[in-house]
């Protein structure tokens, strides 16, 4: 008998060893070894959210980012494997990984009026989907599970949102996903309940994140000293200079892009995701006031813009990208 139980704890160890792999341990119990963080100093700097946008941004600036993001839905999985424009430009991920080599993959999961399919199991088919698409693509992706979980428009019941952000976490763990850390973004405006009644749990989270688009708040001081409290790193999950815009310049540089800026170097933020959109022309966002935040549409920003990512704290693809993240394809 004794034989028998040091045969399994050595089988056991060598699993973790070399695979990292909790094979006899719940989902819940199955800790994140790597969290595609980068070390200090260094920010993984990426773009979204369209690809139309994101190609010209490329093309404009020259540089190419970290990675990118793009919005699927728990419902209908749409845009991975095939392109899908919903109002808001073309968005097809499995075009940006097949364009853009040494880089990560942000993906906002949307799931308002889904989260009772969730935990019911309803949506397992479109799981299953993300699982395989993920294990093929072999590279690190944040998912923000409900992305702006405090959002009173997403109108996620806190409890349920518990439920259904563990049950595709545990979902993903147990189908031997190894390329996710899964995100906890907050909107990070004021909200009627405590923002940590959403919280999933540490070993549930990887990452916080929080919006920046208007100017700074308390909420966003307020959710960042959350994530140092809970030793999570700390993301911009989604920035856009909303209702001020890149038109002019000296303006927008001071009134948005240097707070912005300077709340990065203050809060340790370790990867950002600018959305370098002309919101006026899509037809979702069209007369809401978010403007025109592309860099390249003024010369003025833009050449500040390539000045302050030229920054060598700031990581852009590149082939030792994936080792400064301690990630192995």
């Amino acid at each position: 008998m004794k034989n028998k139980i040091n045969f399994f704890i050595f089988i056991n160890l060598v699993l973790i060893i070399f695979t990292g792999y909790f094979p006899f341990t719940s989902g819940a119990q199955e800790l994140t070894s790597n969290k595609f963080t980068p070390s200090e100093g260094k920010v993984i700097f990426i773009v979204g959210q369209d690809n139309n946008t994101i190609d010209t941004y490329v093309k404009n600036i020259g540089i190419t980012p970290a990675g990118f993001m793009f919005y699927t839905s728990i419902q209908k999985m749409e845009g991975i494997s095939e392109p899908i424009n919903l109002g808001a430009g073309p968005s097809h991920a499995q075009y940006l990984i097949d364009k853009y080599p040494n880089s990560v993959i942000q993906i906002g999961l949307y799931m308002v009026n889904a989260l009772d399919g969730v935990i019911q199991g309803t949506y397992d088919n479109n799981i299953d989907k993300l699982s395989e698409w993920l294990k093929k693509i072999k590279r690190p992706v944040y998912l923000r599970i409900g992305y702006e979980f405090d959002f009173n428009q997403n109108n996620y019941n806190p409890e349920k949102y518990i439920k259904a952000y563990q049950y595709i976490v545990n979902y993903l763990r147990n189908k031997h996903i190894r390329n996710v850390a899964y995100v906890w973004h907050s909107k990070a405006l004021s909200t009627v309940n405590p923002v940590m009644n959403w919280y999933p749990g540490d070993e549930y989270v990887d990452w916080f994140g929080i919006s920046y688009f208007n100017l700074r708040t308390k909420q966003m001081d307020y959710f960042s000293d959350l994530a140092k409290k809970h030793n999570k790193p700390l993301m911009i999950a989604e920035s856009t200079p909303q209702g001020v815009g890149t038109h002019y310049a000296n303006h927008a540089w001071e009134r948005w892009f240097n707070p912005f800026f300077k709340f990065i170097e203050e809060k340790n933020v370790k990867l950002v995701s600018y959305i370098n959109s002309n919101w006026e022309e899509m037809p979702m966002w069209k007369g809401q006031g978010w403007g025109d935040a592309r860099v390249e549409a003024n010369e003025k920003i833009k050449n500040w813009w390539i000045e302050e990512i030229k920054n060598e704290k700031y990581l852009q693809s590149s082939e030792k990208l994936y080792k400064i993240l301690n990630y192995t394809p």
